[in-house]
């Protein structure tokens, strides 16, 4: 019996004394790894708390790095060795401004301790602030304000007549009336009200003729506007854009076999390493697989590369044609990735994307 006493001790102090030599070293023990804010408002302002610790072990600890996520910042921090027994603390930052209703930030800390890595977390609910006009109408345009001075129509068909509005309101203390200048054929637009009085809400209504436009792919149209006959000299200005496609969803089954088929050899061209300055040309192929005449409506290259116009615009069942293109390096340099887009007759693929692609270096000496 007391062998076997003395056996259970032995392994009791053998443990103590493995224990004992774990905790060799630094040890980090947070008196909290998590804070609550609770509620607090978007417009109140940026919200701090020190999270404490201690060194629980026996060597000096040493914070090596504080990286907080995304929306946290640490302003401060104990940058000093902890001696085994002191106290350090980690303060964490959050500003509410723009990031309404619950949310929950990390920041890991890394230490010299085993395991080197901790972390922290604030969490949170912001009250979202009372929006005020100019967050609700954050455009100017004279006495006007806007919610947005871009309309984005979107996709428009060929045949269709496509109607939008931008809301506006009238900020200033005396009436504002509200007409266009210079509209291009394809765009009407109206101010409605006509006349604003001060505070009072409106819309500018904008109709766009896509066949009158006589074009295709996206494209963007600025419209001046005169505030009480007043054009700021031309920069009162809204943008309009569209992307005219064809209308291919009413074609039948028998009609989508019957129709023409762009195929290219192949959809990029790498050129490789050039110096600056230097300019390169490629030629596209491309063959109509279908079974009807194929039409290339439109070409259009993005900056840096010019497309000359195919060779032909037409192309019959079985026919081939190329597209000439040069990209010009003046004034670029590294990684290129120019787009070339084609728009064409062919119901499954009335857009198809070419690349130019490549590297572009410094010319010795510059």
């Amino acid at each position: 019996m007391m062998k076997h006493l003395i056996f259970i001790l032995l392994i009791v102090t053998a443990s103590l004394g493995l224990a004992q030599a774990q905790q060799v070293g630094p040890n980090i023990s947070w008196d909290n790894d998590t804070h609550d804010f609770g509620d607090i408002k978007e417009d109140g302002g940026k919200v701090s708390h020190n999270f404490s610790f201690t060194n629980t072990g026996n060597a000096p600890l040493v914070i090596t790095q504080v990286r907080p996520s995304c929306g946290c910042t640490t302003s401060d921090y104990t940058k000093e060795p902890v001696m085994p027994g002191q106290k350090g603390f980690v303060s964490a930052v959050f500003n509410p401004m723009n990031r309404p209703n619950r949310f929950s930030k990390s920041i890991s800390i890394t230490t010299n301790s085993n395991p080197p890595t901790s972390t922290l977390r604030i969490v949170g609910n912001v009250i979202p602030k009372q929006a005020t006009i100019e967050d609700e109408y954050p455009r100017v345009l004279g006495e006007l304000r806007l919610k947005t001075n871009h309309l984005a129509l979107m996709k428009v068909n060929i045949d269709e007549v496509k109607e939008g509005e931008l809301e506006m309101i009238n900020t200033s203390s005396k009436l504002v009336n509200v007409s266009f200048r210079n509209l291009p054929s394809h765009i009407k637009a109206e101010a409605v009200p006509e006349t604003l009085k001060p505070g009072e809400k409106g819309v500018i209504k904008v109709w766009y003729d896509a066949k009158k436009k006589n074009d295709w792919g996206f494209l963007m149209d600025r419209i001046t506007v005169a505030i009480n006959g007043d054009t700021q000299q031309n920069r009162n200005l809204l943008s309009i854009s569209a992307n005219i496609e064809e209308d291919f969803s009413n074609l039948s089954e028998a009609e989508k076999a019957k129709a023409p088929k762009i195929e290219f050899n192949e959809n990029t061209f790498n050129f490789g390493t050039i110096t600056q300055g230097q300019s390169v040309d490629y030629t596209f192929e491309f063959k109509n697989t279908g079974k009807s005449d194929l039409v290339i409506r439109k070409t259009k290259a993005s900056c840096g590369c010019t497309v000359i116009n195919p060779s032909k615009s037409l192309l019959k069942p079985g026919e081939t044609a190329d597209l000439k293109v040069k990209f010009n390096s003046t004034g670029k340099l590294n990684r290129q990735n120019k787009s070339i887009t084609v728009i064409t007759n062919d119901p499954s693929q009335p857009q198809v994307t070419l690349r130019v692609t490549g590297m572009v270096e410094p010319a010795s000496g510059s």
